[in-house]
């Protein structure tokens, strides 16, 4: 049996030597043309089908376990793979080999006076660390994005989906030994002992350039909290649906029900629901009773609570709550001044949709709210990097710096400059 002090030694050492693998193989990624990153694509997709079988027996293993442990049902959903995942899995992979290269982009160009020719062009980050929890499927979106945008990526997957993980990370390693590239160019920590994500985050920024997070608001905060490198992510994902007073009844009351229960489990689901005051008597009823028959409980204010049936009464944290579930709150406010004062005080900077008829008080929702994505006469389950044509994504970013919004492979680069001279001196 190991000592303690074995075991202690066993964690820096396994990252390590996985950090300098992956800044080798990041060093030779972004050297390889589209083409070939697009082949180790399409090899991946082609090992996800072939190994399907095997996927999903270890999917199962990890929904037993899951299961043991009490997990509810939007975790269950978030962690099950059946066929239709599985083939969506690689038709994403797939998908984003179709995208333009986002590698040697030339964003800008000019020329100075002096005759000096500059340009910005794109380039990888670098070694990207991605940590995650219960969604198997994010081993392949997030492997699949970096290998298209010329990155190396170390990932940590949540510990209950770690089989399920790993069978599709050896699925990726395999495209990319097809494409004859380095198969470092993915990684996956082999272990599901925690420490191994204090040790990334906190220990490896001479190998690691940025850090992903993508998961619930315990796994976001500790991230932000410990991480010694930069970091692109979003703490929570509370997604607000307003309903104007110019809203279309019918759109409104489907809105609305796709924004919540489409899958409660995912980021962009809505959890608050604004209803302007001119228009409740006509819009609230139904859209509760829709709601509730779709087994959504609901938790509104006074106004709610008077107009419709079997509404719980909301407290002051339901307006702040990421329920991650079948579980709505519901508010009437005064007008769209104090929708927008709602969202800003109560959101996340995530998605936000107001549904209206008028097109004024649409561009003005646009104009005065302060998220990552914002919609008109759209469910916020739109708030997805496949959904905006980017064949998928890592996360949704909710900060202000680098990323913002779904994070797909071009948010993945950064630039630098390329200046070309015919022999200028700079004067004294």
């Amino acid at each position: 049996m190991a000592t303690a002090k074995e075991n202690e030694l066993s964690i820096p050492e396994t990252m390590n030597s996985m950090g300098r693998a992956g800044r080798r193989a990041a060093a030779a990624l972004a050297m390889s043309d589209n083409a070939q990153r697009d082949a180790a694509l399409a090899h991946g997709a082609a090992a996800i089908r072939e190994r399907a079988d095997g996927i999903i027996a270890a999917n199962c293993r990890d929904m037993e376990a899951a299961k043991e442990r009490g997990l509810s049902g939007a975790m269950l959903d978030r962690l099950l793979l059946d066929a239709s995942r599985i083939e969506a899995m690689a038709a994403g992979m797939e998908t984003i080999t179709e995208l333009h290269d986002p590698v040697g982009r030339v964003i800008a160009e000019w020329e100075r006076p002096n005759g000096l020719r500059i340009q910005r062009v794109s380039v990888p980050l670098g070694v990207i660390g991605i940590i995650y929890e219960s969604r198997p499927n994010v081993t392949a979106d997030a492997a699949a994005l970096c290998i298209k945008s010329g990155n190396a990526v170390i990932l940590r997957g949540g510990s209950e989906s770690f089989h399920s993980s790993t069978a599709i990370y050896e699925c990726l390693r395999a495209g990319l030994l097809a494409a004859d590239l380095d198969a470092d160019a993915v990684q996956m920590v082999p272990t599901t002992d925690r420490a191994a994500v204090g040790y990334l985050l906190s220990s490896m920024a001479e190998w690691v350039d940025v850090v992903v997070p993508r998961g619930g608001k315990n796994l976001i905060k500790r991230v932000q909290d410990e991480a010694r490198v930069p970091v692109i992510g979003h703490l929570e994902g509370i997604c607000h649906v307003y309903l104007h007073a110019d809203a279309d009844p019918e759109m409104a009351r489907e809105i609305a029900l796709n924004a919540k229960m489409r899958r409660t489990g995912i980021c962009g689901a809505a959890e608050t629901i604004l209803v302007d005051r001119s228009a409740a008597k006509r819009l609230v009823p139904e859209v509760v009773t829709a709601l509730q028959d779709a087994g959504c409980e609901v938790r509104g204010d006074e106004q709610v609570t008077a107009l419709a049936d079997a509404v719980r009464a909301a407290v002051e944290a339901d307006w702040s709550t990421e329920y991650l579930d079948a579980i709505v709150s519901m508010r009437v406010v005064n007008d769209i001044s104090e929708a927008v004062e709602h969202i800003a005080k109560y959101g996340s900077g995530h998605t936000e949709s107001i549904v209206t008829r008028n097109p004024d008080a649409a561009e003005r929702f646009f104009r005065e709210v302060d998220s990552a994505i914002v919609l008109h006469n759209a469910s916020t389950q739109f708030a997805d990097g496949g959904e905006f044509g980017m064949g998928a994504e890592i996360g949704i970013a909710t900060g202000r710096i680098h990323a913002r919004g779904p994070v797909g492979a071009e948010q993945l680069t950064s630039y630098k400059y390329v200046v070309r001279g015919s022999g200028q001196v700079r004067p004294k």
